[in-house]
């Protein structure tokens, strides 16, 4: 069950409070894990079976209090991985099973487990849609599958799938959507079938993505350098697009950077966070904010040396 270093290392944990509340786990005598305050007032009883590398006197960095195992005395549900609770010691919900671990936050949720059924919470561990279905997908360019009727079935490989029921497309606000006629290049591809545009913007926000727009050729070459074969400068076009917007703990835009509606996979290279007043931009390099001008030299720098030591790389920088 547990996860290896170097996935933890990849996914992107980042703390944003502004709260002066110190938090520090503590292990027990029989190395059950709790919470406990600056003082050492105890917030959560030492009750939880650890998986992960967690020491006695570790910092509670994110916006909630998470514990990576089980918990003493209570029997294993469905879906679900690990407790998280809020900075008072009141329970919220536990993370969907994923990856051998806890769901990862994209696109500013992840999904969690309530009676064998799926939903989605924030990184301030608010609920922002209820668990309603049997199996939801993570949220992928503004929407995500779900499923209900379905289940889990072992594959000949000894995987798990998702077999049966009947599915759905959902966006961010839990609402199911129906597919539409193709008419635009924004229009996300979903089994085949069309869905709208999910991104909408005021004109602030606008002027924000503008900022990355009008780098697309500079932050294309990066992106393609090492892809192959060759493609045109149309088929390097990128698309920019916020996907979390300034709330409490998080003073920031998160704009994920998309190859295309199509192929919405997204680089961990290139996600980005603008102020809320946009003046400050950074990129995430997994766990660390990066100022957007330290990490576009940093990113030259090593396109130029990849180049160097790849001759034959047909997609080329030119700086």
């Amino acid at each position: 069950m547990k996860k290896t270093l170097l996935l933890i290392a990849m996914i992107p944990i980042l703390s944003f409070s502004q709260k002066k509340e110190v938090l520090k786990y503590f292990i027990s005598k029989d190395t059950l894990a709790g919470v406990k305050d600056q003082d050492g007032k105890i917030i959560i009883p030492a009750q939880f079976k650890i998986y992960s590398d967690l020491e006695d006197g570790e910092l509670v960095k994110e916006e909630t209090i998470y514990f990576d195992g089980s918990k003493k005395g209570e029997a294993k549900e469905k879906n679900a991985w690990g407790y998280v609770y809020d900075k008072k010691g009141n329970f919220l919900y536990r993370p969907f099973f994923y990856d051998n671990g806890a769901d990862y936050f994209r696109e500013g949720v992840r999904r969690f487990a309530k009676n064998g059924k799926v939903g989605f919470a924030d990184r301030n561990g608010k609920i922002v849609i209820e668990a309603r279905h049997d199996f939801v997908s993570y949220f992928d360019y503004g929407y995500a599958v779900f499923c209900d009727g379905c289940d889990w079935e072992k594959t000949e490989d000894e995987h798990k799938a998702i077999v049966g029921g009947t599915w759905g497309v959902l966006n961010t606000k839990g609402e199911t959507v129906k597919p539409i006629a193709k008419s635009s290049d924004k229009n996300k591809e979903i089994q085949g079938k069309y869905y709208p545009n999910p991104f909408q913007y005021n004109e602030k926000e606008k002027n924000i993505l503008q900022f990355f727009y009008k780098q697309n050729k500079t932050l294309s070459g990066l992106y393609y350098i090492n892809v192959y074969p060759e493609m045109s400068d149309a088929e390097k076009k990128l698309l920019f697009e916020i996907v979390e917007r300034p709330k409490e703990n998080f003073p920031y835009y998160q704009i994920n950077t998309y190859a295309s509606s199509m192929d919405s996979m997204v680089s961990e290279r290139f996600k980005f966070l603008v102020s809320e007043d946009g003046q400050e931009k950074y990129a995430m390099d997994y766990n660390e904010k990066v100022p957007y001008k330290e990490w576009l030299s940093n990113e030259i720098k090593e396109a130029e040396q990849f180049q160097k030591e790849h001759l034959d790389n047909p997609n080329k920088f030119v700086k």
